[in-house]
């Protein structure tokens, strides 16, 4: 067994790659690319040191070409989750008494191994299987992910480091024990890095884990498993289950070892499943951990100071980026009077410069939503807006489903600051924007503040410093992630912890060592070396 104080290296977020024209990894993901499309897989389920075919195959289709075929997956049912349970309890004793350097280094290889060898094939697998481009997929499923494993074996070392102090005559030191039982990882689409990050962080702490990602991000879920698997992941520790939401919510939440759910998801979803949890909490061994990120509606404020130019990027970034799909997007901005005459030209500038298409097209900048449920949503909300005699469309307003699920970017402007784009979250490529006087900003603060049920990021624009104090101020609770003149949207791990809390989340802050420390359960240790033999304590002698 080895012994030491040992060092883990120093982490540094991953530089992220151009993919210019004539760049090596250009050249790169187009061949990964390529291969991908010129091959259908056959994807499993991963439960213990097994992989499941069940036969019941489902299809996974890119979103911007859904007539083209890139796998079948598996799907599951209730007996494949109960396997999954089973599986992660067998693999908790070998897996918690690991030393904690064992642990780190698995989840350290994985790093190196999507920075090298798999990152063209993680990012192509996220560019075809969620429709984001290059850079997009970049950001997400190789440098985020890349950061999340080792920032999070960091952030381990941190917490084990912490420890209190002794007495004389005493030793006291914490121990960070897993919890008891399993955990419950249920992510997203939208992001692979997400998908990557809420089972390994907990797996990381010593817990094992059941993992369901959303049917759309299977096709790079699948590729994270195997990093894992030739990382070194002993089976059992993360199990990869396709069975329904509600097959996985029946068995997982009815179960007795349940010990936590790290999920990312709709607020919706996240509400009934803390219902579930607390009517079923008298048959849990402990009381579960719940950590969630869920909603948004995100804000720009933009104050009679700042420069339009900086705002209008700010909107085509942070609203149209990844089309909208971030739980981060802008989608609702508050412009002032002197300023919109030349932020709405910047805008409609930029709107008019972007092409829209397939991801494999490096010149596309906004792709296709992630499927036809999305289409039909975000579309209807596009629908209600051009009905509302308040609110005028000025650019986009146009979609087409017959090869992928395109929406064009849409700008919707309103004299409603209450009307439903600005209040309800679309998940789309559509912001809506309110135009107020711009001696109004104060004002104008606490209508941003009273808006949304949601507080996960948002942001202030401004050159005048007491303007940014204040909006500061005022909007201290409307956001977990605010940002000073820039887009909401972007948050680097190491540097911004990212979560909001309202209808947003617990705000347990994934990229920091307050989320790794929801996956542990300390257990305080007093060892007194010179043992009491004699209960009285000198108080209770006579006076002389």
């Amino acid at each position: 067994m080895a012994t030491g104080f040992f060092h883990l290296p120093i982490p540094k977020n991953e530089t992220v790659l151009s993919y210019a024209p004539g760049s090596t990894e250009r050249a790169a993901l187009k061949k990964a690319l390529a291969d991908a499309r010129a091959q259908v897989l056959d994807i499993p389920m991963y439960i213990g040191a097994s992989e499941v075919r069940t036969g019941n195959k489902r299809t996974l289709s890119p979103p911007h070409d859904h007539q083209h075929v890139l796998a079948y997956y598996h799907e599951g049912d209730r007996q494949h989750v109960a396997q999954a349970i089973e599986a992660a309890l067998a693999a908790k004793e070998l897996w918690s008494k690991l030393s904690w350097e064992n642990r780190a280094s698995i989840f350290l290889k994985a790093a190196d191994l999507l920075a090298g060898p798999y990152r063209y094939k993680i990012n192509a697998a996220t560019m075809l299987g969620q429709s984001k481009n290059a850079f997009q997929a970049e950001i997400d499923s190789a440098c985020e992910l890349i950061d999340f494993l080792r920032f999070n074996v960091h952030f381990m070392g941190e917490i084990y480091r912490d420890q209190p102090e002794s007495s004389a005559g005493v030793w006291n030191r914490l121990e960070y024990r897993p919890l008891e039982g399993f955990v419950f990882a249920l992510t997203p689409f939208n992001f692979t890095a997400i998908a990557g990050n809420l089972p390994s962080s907990a797996a990381l702490m010593g817990n094992t884990v059941v993992w369901k990602p959303a049917n759309t991000q299977i096709y790079a879920a699948n590729v994270i498993m195997q990093v894992f698997k030739e990382a070194g992941l002993p089976d059992g520790v993360i199990n990869l289950i396709y069975a329904s939401g509600p097959d996985a919510g029946d068995v997982i939440f009815a179960h007795k070892d349940f010990g936590g759910i790290h999920f990312t998801g709709s607020t919706g979803v996240f509400q009934n499943i803390w219902k579930t949890i607390g009517q079923n909490i008298h048959q849990y061994k402990s009381y579960p951990r719940i950590v969630g990120e869920t909603g948004g509606k995100d804000f720009i404020v933009v104050h009679k100071s700042a420069d339009a130019k900086q705002v209008s990027t700010a909107i085509s970034r942070g609203a149209f980026e990844y089309q909208g799909q971030k739980c981060s997007a802008a989608s609702r901005c508050y412009i002032p009077s002197n300023l919109w005459g030349d932020v709405k030209k910047y805008l409609l500038e930029d709107l008019a410069s972007m092409k829209m298409g397939g991801t494999e097209d490096f010149g596309n900048f906004i792709n296709a939503v992630i499927d036809e449920r999305a289409f039909n949503s975000i579309t209807g909300y596009i629908e209600k807006a051009r009905q509302n005699p308040m609110n005028e469309i000025i650019a986009g307003g146009r979609y087409d489903k017959s090869k992928g699920y395109f929406i064009e970017p849409t700008v919707v402007v309103t004299k409603d600051a209450s009307s439903i784009t600005m209040c309800e979250e679309i998940f789309g490529p559509v912001v809506t924007i309110y135009v107020y006087h711009e001696e109004n900003f104060e004002q104008t603060l606490e209508l941003v503040d009273q808006t949304s049920p949601y507080a996960l990021t948002g942001s202030i624009m401004a050159r005048d410093r007491y303007a940014v104090e204040l909006a500061t101020q005022k909007l201290v609770n409307a956001a977990g992630n605010f940002y000073i003149n820039d887009k909401p949207t972007g948050a680097v791990v190491g540097q911004q912890p990212f979560g909001g809390a309202r209808g947003s989340g617990t705000n347990d802050k994934a990229g920091a060592k307050v989320n790794l420390l929801r996956w542990v359960s300390m257990r305080t240790i007093k060892e007194t070396f010179v043992t009491p033999t004699d209960y009285r304590y000198a108080f209770l002698e006579k006076e002389k």
